[in-house]
């Protein structure tokens, strides 16, 4: 698994531009569904399953996008200004490596007269080594992602876009192990979730199912001077109740704690005082849809190196196929 994780982190596809991982878990999953789609706005949709007596209709979603940048201005230099794709703190940008769409390469650094605070995005560019505006390989409009090595520490793993590529490393397991269960089940990889949960809106309005789960990172507080929050590497997945775009429904987190009781799978509860997933979109679809998130900790979110710990990875894969593979009361 810790292969396929390798590919996925390092496969491009920041938000609106999801082709490349796209077509990469298409061919991953393809054996193991029974249909498969894209729909207009580029969701991948993977039906496993039919709804049986006993069974729901569930929709089980991580998102593929990752964040980016786009050349917003090249000056006369060849330095290239960017705007970012999704929410990036630009203090986690200095000396970071990013690489455009068509291979060129560059280093991020910011006016060095603004340097004795923190910059905005507007004083951030790239460096791709052009000497003037004629001969730089990037134009605006063109987007890149950042560059990171996948770095595996055995028990723990670091790269970038683990949010959320960790979350379809999960769903795609758990699609893989699932052999004969009551319920219809479709699990979306959407597109641009980091710029609104876009995907999510219009894949859950087309699917129209009983019940939703997102799958997705979550802030990890064992940090020096980390937030006060519940979520540490290592003690579990995380049963998401709140955040700032969802109030999980009660049936959906008694759905998860059942089957990690069941199955002895360690868990954290998780409420976040921000941010939000793609169970936050799910549940506006139509007439409502009860929704919940299972979370992976993760150190260093939205960061270039973003962490998560092995055992909560493997452990997530064993609780959600608990819940998918078992009829749900709600």
């Amino acid at each position: 698994m810790k292969n396929l994780l390798n590919t996925l982190t390092q496969t491009f596809g920041p938000s609106g531009y999801e082709k490349e991982i796209r077509n990469f878990i298409q061919k991953e999953i393809e054996p193991f569904v029974d249909e498969i789609h894209i729909d207009a706005l580029g969701n991948l949709i993977a039906r496993k399953g039919v709804q049986k007596e006993d069974g729901k209709r569930i929709m089980i979603s991580a998102h593929m996008d990752e964040l980016g940048v786009m050349a917003s201005h090249i000056d006369k230099d060849g330095f290239v200004y960017i705007a970012f794709i999704g929410g990036i703190n630009p203090l986690t940008c200095f000396g970071s490596r990013v690489k455009f769409m068509n291979g060129t390469e560059g280093v991020v650094y910011a006016e060095t007269k603004k340097m004795n605070k923190i910059p905005d995005v507007t004083q951030l560019f790239v460096d791709v080594g052009a000497s003037s505006k004629d001969n730089c390989p990037v134009k605006v409009g063109d987007v890149g992602v950042f560059v990171r090595p996948f770095l595996d520490l055995e028990s723990r793993v670091v790269s970038k876009a683990l949010d959320d590529r960790i979350g379809c490393l999960i769903a795609i397991e758990t699609l893989k192990s699932i052999k004969d269960s009551p319920n219809e089940l479709y699990f979306v990889f959407t597109v641009q979730e980091e710029v609104g949960v876009r995907g999510a809106v219009t894949s859950a309005y087309a699917i129209d199912p009983d019940m939703g789960i997102a799958v997705d990172v979550t802030i990890a507080s064992d940090v020096p001077g980390g937030e006060q929050l519940n979520p540490v590497l290592g003690k579990g997945p995380c049963v998401k109740v709140k955040d700032s775009m969802l109030i999980s429904h009660p049936m959906v987190i008694k759905a998860m704690t059942d089957a990690a009781d069941r199955k002895e799978i360690p868990y954290q509860m998780e409420v976040l005082r921000f941010a939000g997933t793609d169970a936050g979109a799910i549940q506006f679809a139509r007439s409502g849809v009860p929704s919940g998130c299972l979370s992976v900790a993760c150190r260093y979110v939205h960061s270039p190196s973003e962490m998560v710990d092995w055992d909560d990875v493997e452990n997530s894969i064993r609780l959600l196929t608990e819940i998918l593979d078992k009829p749900v009361i709600l």
